[in-house]
């Protein structure tokens, strides 16, 4: 085994509104070398870092919209989400739980700040990513996963230095709880300060970590500050992250599927002939009906 060495280490870029609910850091595909092919299957990840919202008696967030072709995922750190979509799915996350929807063949839905905790307001923090399918299973049907904390299996560190939630793949023969197209993991790992964890993804994975809390030390070396999102190289298979202060550390890596992609908006397919067959499927009402 060789040690896996960093690219490189991004700080947030400048945030911005999506609909009223969530202020984001995009980092991929918008940042400096995180391209859509260069972290397939990772395709786009908005990061709502801390951000404090007053109370109000509206629902902030993000109306009805349409997806196609991949899968959205969405980790909840501070605050309550709710979502509804045209499959009837519908559910509420709230801190420490992950709704991971498969949009595949087609779907409407709408995120929104629960309700209570827009009455009462507080601080939020959330990570969506979507992750792309490959080309026989995007026009599969729709489903939903949502997953509260209690479901997700954790591998506990020893002498309490804190535990690794194993959301999907595995990490130390734990199996993540949610199930994927194709081999991705996705770990939350939270570190009480001066504890470590190792990890070891195969070389091809396209790998990175996000700092959601405190600040981390990589390989022993390389200091990675909060908010801040650290890229992998593809070229060896360990590295090690320790804790300077108590830490939360996103650690995503995944399979590349090495198939072309096309884009537009809220759909990602693999040819421009198939972004317009979706827009005609929307427009005529395929994706079914949401209020």
């Amino acid at each position: 085994m060789t040690t896996k060495k960093i690219e490189r280490i991004i700080a947030p870029p400048a945030p911005h509104m999506v609909g009223d609910g969530f202020r984001v850091h995009n980092f991929i595909p918008s940042a400096y070398g995180l391209s859509m092919q260069r972290m397939s299957p990772f395709i786009m990840m908005d990061y709502n870092s801390k951000f404090y919202f007053p109370p109000t008696q509206e629902l902030r967030g993000v109306g009805v919209h349409p997806h196609r072709g991949f899968e959205t995922v969405t980790i909840a750190y501070k605050g309550k989400v709710a979502h509804h979509d045209s499959a009837g799915n519908s559910g509420v996350i709230g801190e420490g739980d992950v709704q991971w929807m498969t949009a595949a063949s087609g779907i409407l839905h709408k995120e929104y700040h629960e309700e209570q905790f827009s009455k009462e307001g507080g601080e939020f923090q959330m990570v969506q990513l979507w992750v792309n399918l490959p080309a026989k299973d995007k026009m599969s049907a729709p489903k939903y996963q949502g997953i509260t904390n209690d479901a997700i299996n954790k591998f506990r560190l020893p002498n309490d230095e804190g535990l690794v939630e194993v959301i999907a793949g595995t990490y130390n023969g734990i199996s993540g709880t949610a199930s994927t197209f194709t081999p991705v993991n996705l770990l939350n790992a939270k570190l009480n300060k001066g504890a470590s964890a190792s990890f070891d993804f195969p070389a091809s994975y396209n790998t990175a970590l996000l700092v959601l809390e405190g600040s981390i030390k990589v390989n022993g070396e390389d200091k990675v500050a909060t908010d801040h999102f650290v890229l992998f190289a593809n070229e060896g298979e360990e590295f090690m992250i320790e804790a300077l202060e108590n830490a939360v550390v996103l650690v995503l890596g995944g399979e590349p599927i090495n198939e072309p992609i096309a884009a537009h908006g809220p759909f990602v397919m693999n040819t421009q002939q198939e972004i317009i067959q979706a827009f005609n499927d929307f427009n005529i009402g395929r994706f079914g009906y949401l209020e």
